[in-house]
């Protein structure tokens, strides 16, 4: 199957419920967002495993979750201390994963980092974040590489990489364009009453604590 259009209003709103159902029906998906492309699945553990399977990472390495408002992450049980509190007010929606605990019954173990959190962030792609709340759940995210090597520039790319996957109807691949060399989102561990900064990404540590002060890692 060739790559869906996925840029302009129509093309996302045609596309929507056919990606939904895909999902829906245990499928994994390949999308844009503000960084690179992501690959994804429903927050489910049958569905995050077959993604594990298909990017050939291992378990102990989990993904991250998209979600399309910040009350999507506290009805899966997220929750938010003051320092992930002030990080979201400030930085959500846009390209900052925050670690965070809770979950428990409600997201699958795989998504759980060593440190017992579950990463999360409101995506600024507005047509994702679309996507996000008509599946009325959150999507999980890798980005779209085959291991050591750099994500995908765009859908023919991500497409070609995949493609047995692809031609099993497997995986279905969202065209959003070429998106550049964007540097991932930055990611902070907000499982303690300290933040912690694990990978700095686009957003850098003194952008976090101009925003925030003492509240930021």
């Amino acid at each position: 199957m060739k790559p869906l259009p996925f840029q302009s209003d129509s093309e996302v709103g045609a596309a929507i419920p056919q990606v939904v159902a895909h999902l829906r029906g245990g499928g994994l998906l390949a999308y844009p967002t503000e960084t690179v492309y992501g690959l994804g699945s429903r927050a489910m553990q049958p569905d995050v495993a077959a993604l594990a399977a298909l990017k050939g990472r291992a378990a102990s390495k989990p993904f991250l979750l998209l979600i399309s408002d910040r009350a999507m992450a506290e009805a899966n049980g997220l929750a938010f201390n003051a320092s992930a509190d002030a990080l979201a007010r400030a930085f959500w929606p846009g390209p900052l994963t925050l670690v965070l605990p809770g979950g428990s019954g409600r997201l699958p173990d795989l998504l759980r980092g060593p440190d017992g959190g579950i990463a999360v962030r409101w995506t600024s792609h507005q047509a994702i974040a679309r996507l996000v709340a008509a599946l009325g759940g959150p999507l999980t995210s890798t980005s779209a590489n085959l291991p050591g090597q750099p994500p995908g520039p765009g859908a023919d790319a991500i497409a070609r990489d995949f493609a047995p996957a692809v031609a099993a109807g497997k995986l279905l691949v969202l065209d959003g364009g070429v998106l550049g060399n964007r540097p991932p989102s930055t990611v902070v561990d907000c499982t303690k009453p300290r933040a912690q900064i694990v990978r700095e990404g686009t957003l850098s540590v003194h952008e976090l604590r101009r925003a925030v002060g003492r509240l930021a890692p």
